[in-house]
């Protein structure tokens, strides 16, 4: 057996030192926080926000978003269904509105909740409690508009049809001005949705209709496709779907290059509590040179979002 190794403290009287002020800074005072003054602006506001890498990326994506309105290029809000259901839909309503968002993209979920709101003005359920007695998604009104939807949608798109019959009948859905596929609809702004079979409530119906759900959505995807084709100076915001969009995004884009899109500008970025490996890496990184991450609650850095958006709107 062969003796053990002994180790002397190391002596460190011969490392070679150098000066503080000879040090590449990563962090200096001119980039903290400053006290917004009383009753400021938020305009004031943002500008006292300290300077790092998460505020200029952030102010970098409004400013992109911005640019593409100004150069007539697509962004693209593509949304999970936890945007609506933390009550973000009147924000996003204000940028289709502005012009600014000219497509929103949601999957199975997103729709059912903005549907559900439109309908009654509430929307989610306690699912813990729907598991243990069976009634878990076995309501009769969501299902049944959702499959008329998916009827009219097989020739004119999913997220289009759920908007229209939203627009065309208010005494059904008195709460449609809270709905973003309606205004998306009423403002003739692409509006699409994803479906996975199985994956939502409504695929329980009893007479749910599986090949115009897939017909309507797979005719939703083509039409992203060529909203993604048209993105070389585009944005696309990835907001809460950590994986249906993300997958959705990157076989659009994929059709788009492979039929000639050229994208070089394109801006991408994740807005998600955490970050999630499909948003990371199929809208960051793999599509794009200019993808940031940004991580927070939807209901702050959403609103957040907006209003560097419109403070920007409004001083170009």
């Amino acid at each position: 057996m062969k003796n053990p190794k002994r180790y002397e403290p190391t002596d460190l009287s011969g490392l070679t030192m150098r000066s503080i002020n000879d040090r590449k800074h990563l962090v200096a005072l001119q980039d903290f926080a400053r006290v917004p003054p009383d009753g400021c602006t938020m305009a004031d506001f943002l500008d006292h926000l300290p300077s790092t890498p998460v505020t200029r990326a952030l102010a970098t994506v409004a400013e992109s978003v911005v640019r593409a309105h100004e150069n007539d290029c697509p962004v693209v809000f593509a949304i999970g269904g936890h945007v609506i259901k933390v009550g973000l839909a009147p924000l996003v309503i204000d940028l289709l509105e502005r012009g600014v968002v000219t497509a929103v993209a949601t999957n199975g979920a997103g729709a059912i909740h903005d549907l559900e709101i439109a309908l009654c003005g509430q929307t989610s359920e306690d699912v813990k409690a729907g598991l243990e007695d069976g009634t878990f998604g076995m309501v009769e009104e969501t299902p049944a508009h959702m499959n008329d939807a998916a009827m009219l949608g097989r020739h004119r798109g999913l997220g289009q049809a759920i908007g229209d019959l939203v627009n065309e009948d208010p005494d059904e859905f008195p709460h449609g001005e809270a709905s973003v596929l309606a205004a998306a609809s009423r403002l003739e702004a692409v509006a699409t949705v994803h479906v996975a079979l199985g994956t939502d409530t409504v695929h329980t119906h009893p007479e749910a209709p599986g090949g115009a759900i897939g017909a309507a959505s797979l005719l939703d995807f083509r039409k992203l496709c060529s909203v993604v084709a048209d993105m070389g100076q585009g944005v696309w915001l990835n907001v809460g779907s950590a994986v249906i969009m993300p997958e959705v995004f990157l076989k659009a884009y994929t059709v788009a290059v492979n039929l000639g899109a050229d994208l070089p500008g394109l801006v991408t970025a994740n807005f998600d509590q955490i970050q999630h490996y499909r948003p990371r890496v199929n809208v960051v990184q793999r599509p794009t040179t200019h993808g940031h991450m940004i991580t927070g609650h939807h209901e702050i850095m959403v609103p957040l979002l907006h209003q560097m958006i419109v403070d920007r709107l409004g001083a170009s």
